[in-house]
């Protein structure tokens, strides 16, 4: 078998003007939900309650696979520039955190935001929430910015940092991020109705649910506290029925992992913590019942998170509606990465004795209910298992897309937004001279109906997790020792610093990644991961590498 390295053909595509004929330019509302597991919505197999999130799927399509970058800011970068996170990081640290390694500011010049490529074609531009990237909202095109700097610390209250187009935020006695954030991007929904009718938007609301600290409204809470009693495993199988009955997959359901942790080892956070604490997702009838019942609520204040999401995300439709834009929005809704096994403390630290998910607490999901939330999925955030890459992408236009709940079934990956809105705002050139071009493709065929592969192959690369996916084949290496031992260049790999296991799977079969075939297929293992590291190669040339 050869494989060749070819150009997207949206690259070439994108030289073009798109065509919109007499159709006025499209507004864009791109929702984020941060931590989000692959079924946890309703309309993805999920029993927390999302009628918002189910109504816009019903109305328009779900991708049954597309695809993150199994972590926050990389998926945020890939989002707002359309490039490989690794083709636009000059700390020599693919998967580095931008806030550990360099700060902000090392994203090249020409790997801009959208933002900053849709105003030269009249468009406005708004931010709503979670930042975690390279740079300033309003320095990058953005022409109003609430930037959630501390989101991950707590939700009740305003954390430092927390800005207003760049001023502190106002603290208020009823603070609740996921509400705040909603607030903002209706305040600018309204102001843009009002002095910029003529313009069309593009608006990239952030939300930083469920991401942990797990906290909720109480009244949120009640409505989930005795639903997960029965435990994680009776919980995967539960959605794997619904998945399986709803077309979105038939692949077998993945089997737990108790030796597989966090993917960080805080060993002073999980004292803190307490005994009612699991740190592996051991069989559900071996734990107490003070950790049954421990481990239940903290899925329940994910699912309320959740939640209130959903009612917050109703709230910004029913302005979209309120000013006539509804029709003519494309609204596209995914999350970051998979659902996190991560267990830590943070910020202000956790009180044992605070009712669970208040202020005064920090708790996160954990390996058990994260492998339930990613149903059917394999592994967590972090791991480029189908667990921590796939995610939900919900794509709702009315006028411009005719079908109604539709699954799309062609493999994608968030590389592919900015040159979708792109291309349907008009831009004659996706990428600026002298830039590589950007190596995603435009989704516009595929909201018509699914077609010819939009990709040669979809790459990943986070930390020591790496994979490659070409047709419904995936090879996939990963380390499960931290800290990880990075790789920057071939050269390291030659010497042998590294030697990669590669596994081969065939999602068409086996989207678990339950059946490891590369003993039977030497070669396809071979030529994938000959790809995979001129890939690499490329990309990290790109940067500067």
């Amino acid at each position: 078998m050869v494989l060749l390295l070819l150009w997207p053909a949206a690259s070439v595509i994108g030289l073009e003007s798109a065509t919109l004929g007499d159709k006025a330019r499209p507004n864009f509302l791109v929702i984020l939900a941060d931590d989000l597991g692959f079924s946890d919505t309703g309309c993805y197999g999920g029993e927390i309650a999302t009628p918002q999130l189910d109504s816009l799927a019903m109305g328009g399509l779900r991708f049954t696979d597309f695809y993150n970058t199994a972590r926050c800011w990389p998926t945020r970068e890939a989002i707002n520039t359309g490039y490989y996170p690794q083709q636009i990081r000059r700390d020599g640290m693919p998967g580095a955190d931008p806030g550990k390694f360099g700060g902000r500011g090392v994203r090249p010049g020409w790997a801009r935001l959208l933002p900053d490529r849709l105003k030269p074609l009249g468009y406005r531009s708004y931010h709503s929430g979670k930042w975690h990237m390279d740079g300033e909202p309003l320095e990058n095109g953005y022409d109003h910015s609430l930037d959630i700097e501390g989101g991950g610390q707590n939700n009740f209250f305003k954390v430092a940092g927390n800005t207003v187009d760049g001023r502190p935020d106002k603290q208020t006695d009823d603070y609740y991020t996921t509400i705040r954030i909603a607030d903002h991007a209706i305040a600018c929904l309204r102001e843009h109705a009002a002095d910029h009718a003529d313009q069309p938007f593009f608006h990239y609301i952030a939300f930083t649910a469920p991401h942990f600290p797990l906290h909720a409204l109480p009244e949120d809470i009640e409505r989930y506290r005795d639903r997960y009693l029965e435990g994680w495993e009776a919980l995967g199988r539960e959605r794997h029925q619904r998945v399986k009955a709803l077309g979105i997959t038939q692949t077998d359901l993945s089997a737990l992992e108790p030796d597989i942790g966090p993917p960080y080892d805080f060993p002073d956070s999980l004292a803190q913590l307490g005994p009612y604490e699991v740190n592996r997702p051991l069989p559900w009838e071996s734990l107490t019942d003070e950790q049954r019942r421990f481990q239940a609520t903290k899925m329940a204040i994910h699912a309320a998170m959740v939640d209130r999401m959903d009612r917050e995300i109703g709230r910004v439709l029913d302005q979209l509606r309120e000013m006539g834009a509804f029709e003519n929005t494309l609204v596209l809704f995914l999350s970051d990465n998979g659902a996190s096994a991560e267990i830590m403390v943070r910020g202000d630290g956790h009180d044992p004795e605070a009712p669970m998910g208040s202020a005064a607490s920090y708790l996160c999901l954990g390996p058990g209910f994260s492998s339930a939330s990613n149903t059917p999925f394999r592994r967590h955030k972090t791991w480029v298992h189908e667990g921590g890459i796939a995610t939900p992408f919900i794509v709702h236009w009315p006028e411009g897309i005719r079908a109604r709940n539709e699954l799309r079934t062609t493999p994608a990956h968030v590389i592919d937004i900015a040159p979708t809105i792109l291309d349907l705002a008009g831009a004659m050139e996706w990428s600026d001279p002298g830039a590589p071009l950007l190596p995603g493709s435009t989704l516009a065929s595929i909201f018509k109906g699914d077609g010819p592969p939009l990709h040669e192959a979809i790459w990943f690369y986070h930390e020591g997790n790496w994979a490659l996916r070409m047709g419904d084949w995936k090879i996939l290496h990963a380390i499960d020792s931290r800290p990880f031992p990075w790789l920057t260049s071939k050269t390291a790999q030659e010497e042998g610093s590294i030697q990669p296991d590669w596994q081969l799977y065939h999602l068409a079969t086996d989207r678990a990644e339950q059946h490891d075939l590369a003993d039977r297929f030497p070669e396809r293992v071979r030529d994938m991961s000959q790809l995979w590291f001129r890939l690499r190669d490329q990309w990290l040339q790109d940067a500067g590498e």
